[in-house]
């Protein structure tokens, strides 16, 4: 039996451009030298952006609807259609939310919302084609379970949904409800949602017509090491064929009004993920930072541990506020923190591309 490297040898060789495999990766995150994970991935981001720069985009999460008919254990956010706190968005609300987005410079609208069983493709083509009409403005929607399921509602293939999706004006997918890319941790936690195989079909699917993509990681829930390093290799090998995910954001599961429960992964375990995903990852360029879920000040710590972005100013967040976590971030708190950690912030598009730095 081939003997494990030392830690450190595993670091070097990252470090050093070359790819890690599972097992060494789930070595790392079994590491308890946290500042020396933190140091290689330090070193990775370096040598991947060099230009000493840490990059936001101002955007606004929007959901049209919370009632969801997938139930997801985790998830504090959903509700059934009869109950008296479901809605679906408004038109008038809607464009009020991206008249104050666009007045904040807002160039991106991040659209999710839950699985509702009447709601069909035709919905969401009007709702892209209003919005378009009215607004120049980038429109980054609608999660893999939410295209499986417009496509199962609607008897058509994913790329003819997404075909039509783009045409209307969709212009890239979010990666949320990947939660962990592995079949037994999300048929125990999420068992209506799609597979992890699933998942990844919407993604190269989308790929395949010029959409680019994130990548997500909702962790320390019921997932093992091994299972958490398996979702960032799966995401690796996918990029190996499309290059189409522009990033890979990590955040660790909320677990507050949730019937998952349990406890929430600490600040260590946050930044020792992100470390690895930075090591494990080396083509994927961009890393997001996510002080939505661990509050600026860690997000700041997380720069130095292989982000190179800090995010999105996110005017508006449902999802994670209604599982009791409510860090708000201004944009002069974003900034600063970018720059006492010693770079230089920049506004970006969607797709990475400088608007401005500040």
């Amino acid at each position: 039996m081939k003997k494990m490297p030392k830690i450190s040898e595993i670091l070097a060789k990252a470090v050093a451009g070359e790819r890690l495999s599972v097992a060494e990766g789930v070595a790392l995150l079994n590491s308890s030298d946290l500042l020396a994970l933190g140091a290689a991935a330090d070193a990775v981001r370096q040598r991947m952006h060099p230009e000493n720069r840490v990059t936001f985009i101002i955007d606004r999460n929007i959901n049209y609807t919370n009632v969801c008919s997938c139930r997801c254990r985790f998830c504090a956010f959903w509700r059934e259609p009869d109950a008296p706190d479901a809605y679906i968005i408004a038109r008038q609300e809607l464009y009020q939310k991206i008249d104050e987005t666009i007045a904040a410079g807002g160039t991106e609208l991040l659209i999710q919302g839950g699985l509702h069983p009447e709601l069909g493709l035709d919905y969401y083509l009007e709702l892209l084609k209003d919005i378009k009409r009215r607004y120049n403005i980038h429109i980054h929607s609608f999660s893999p379970p939410e295209i499986w399921h417009i496509a199962k509602k609607e008897g058509l293939s994913l790329r003819q949904v997404l075909q039509q999706l783009q045409a209307a004006g969709l212009d890239s997918l979010p990666g949320g409800g990947a939660e962990i890319l592995d079949n037994r941790v999300r048929k125990a936690i999420s068992p209506h949602k799609i597979t992890w195989e699933e998942w990844m079909e919407v993604m190269t699917t989308a790929h395949s017509l010029g959409m680019k993509t994130t990548a997500t990681m909702m962790f320390g829930h019921i997932e093992t090491p091994t299972e958490r390093i398996l979702h960032m290799v799966r995401v690796r090998e996918v990029q190996d064929k499309t290059g189409g995910f522009t990033a890979f954001i990590p955040w660790s599961f909320q677990p507050k009004n949730t019937r998952l429960g349990g406890e929430t992964a600490s600040g260590v375990e946050y930044l020792k993920t992100l470390a690895v995903a930075r090591l494990m990852l080396d083509n994927v360029k961009n890393l997001q930072a996510s002080w939505v879920t661990q509050g600026a000040k860690l997000a700041q710590v997380a720069l130095r541990f292989g982000a190179n972005d800090f995010g999105s100013t996110m005017l508006e967040e449902n999802v994670v506020r209604a599982a009791g976590v409510t860090y708000r971030v201004k944009l002069e708190e974003i900034l600063r923190c970018i720059r006492d950690a010693g770079f230089r912030p920049a506004q970006r598009t969607t797709d990475y591309r400088i608007i401005r730095e500040m």
